[in-house]
């Protein structure tokens, strides 16, 4: 059954305000057809994920723009050397990030990563370990992979990784490589099915740069 943006709104607020992790007390929810616009204000850059993350749940949610900002409410502002020094932290406690390739500027709260790694899924690390970090308003991810040719075996790595889950239909879902690019294509029904193909594509190690082009409907 096809829902009208009132219906989807609806759902959109409901899945919010059962999130645990986000206070849906200051986040706005507009629809127009069928793309989800939020705006408003949260407390900390993770939960401003966990709300994208509760809508991209809703069936019938075809985009999502997102104009949340962070505001800090009684918790002291953590100076910005200090969220680097933490950042560098979690990069060297994480084995999945080669933190000596990665360096971590932060303005006002906001991160900015810069340098190369091997490997897309490493960047995708550092981005989401520089995110869970107090204080993180924003993360601005420049980290570039190394540019090399990627052989049939990444593919099939990939493949196999997506055939692993359990709540996927591998079928539906295409995975081609062109140069150092991994393209994951095909439809799935719900955004949550289109995350467990983009982490198991992109947890495989294999690309220097990933493409979802996976339709949701």
């Amino acid at each position: 059954m096809h829902k009208t943006d009132k219906e989807l709104q609806q759902d959109v607020m409901a899945e919010l305000e059962w999130e645990p992790s986000v206070d849906h007390a200051d986040i706005g929810v507009s629809v127009h057809e069928g793309v989800v616009t939020l705006s408003g204000y949260v407390k900390s850059y993770p939960e401003k994920m966990a709300a994208e993350k509760a809508v991209r749940r809703v069936a019938g949610v075809r985009a999502i723009a997102e104009d949340i900002k962070v505001r800090y409410a009684t918790d002291p502002k953590m100076a910005d050397h200090e969220i680097a020094k933490r950042i560098l932290e979690m990069f060297a406690w994480n084995v999945s990030i080669p933190h000596e390739a990665i360096k971590v500027k932060v303005e006002h709260g906001w991160v900015t990563l810069t340098g190369h790694v091997d490997w897309f899924y490493q960047a995708e690390e550092a981005r989401k370990a520089a995110g869970g970090v107090k204080g993180v308003v924003g993360v601005t991810n420049l980290v570039e992979v190394k540019q090399r040719p990627l052989g049939s075996d990444i593919r099939n790595r990939i493949v196999a990784a997506i055939k692993r889950q359990a709540d996927l239909d591998a079928a539906s879902i295409t995975v081609a490589t062109d140069g150092g690019t991994v393209k994951l294509g095909g439809k799935v029904k719900a955004w949550q099915e289109r995350a467990i193909a983009e982490r198991a594509a992109w947890g495989a190690a294999g690309g220097t740069k990933g493409e979802d082009n996976i339709a949701v409907g």
